[in-house]
């Protein structure tokens, strides 16, 4: 099992990154997709999530309306768009992959692309 995010970088205040996660050794349409983020001194928080089948995406209200999450079950594909970037987004950014089987929860992480907005 495997989940390779890339994407992330420096960008000013405003700007725009797009991050990807790359999946491969599990059946990634049947899993929800979420991406996590986790700033300096803080907990792992929960930024967006995609279920399986593409629909009903939700968002932390701190980046509502200017983060959109997507997926590409055909290439086993995550996408996070990321505009009107602010310096408090600054984070590693971590893809999730997730389900519940028969009661067994399913949990699969990548290893972080660094976020940095900055002027």
């Amino acid at each position: 099992v495997q989940l390779v995010e890339s994407g992330g970088g420096l960008v000013q205040p405003g700007g725009s990154l797009r991050l990807s996660c790359a999946a491969n050794g599990f059946t990634f349409s049947i899993y929800d997709m979420n991406w996590y983020r986790q700033a300096p001194g803080k907990e792992r928080e929960l930024v967006a999530i995609i279920s399986s089948a593409g629909s009903t995406p939700a968002y932390a209200d701190s980046v509502k309306g200017r983060f959109t999450i997507s997926r590409d079950n055909a290439r086993n594909l995550v996408y996070l768009q990321m505009n009107s970037l602010k310096p408090e987004d600054t984070a590693v950014y971590y893809c999730n992959a997730r389900r519940t089987i028969l009661g067994t929860i399913y949990n699969f992480w990548g290893q972080g692309t660094q976020v940095t907005v900055s002027s």
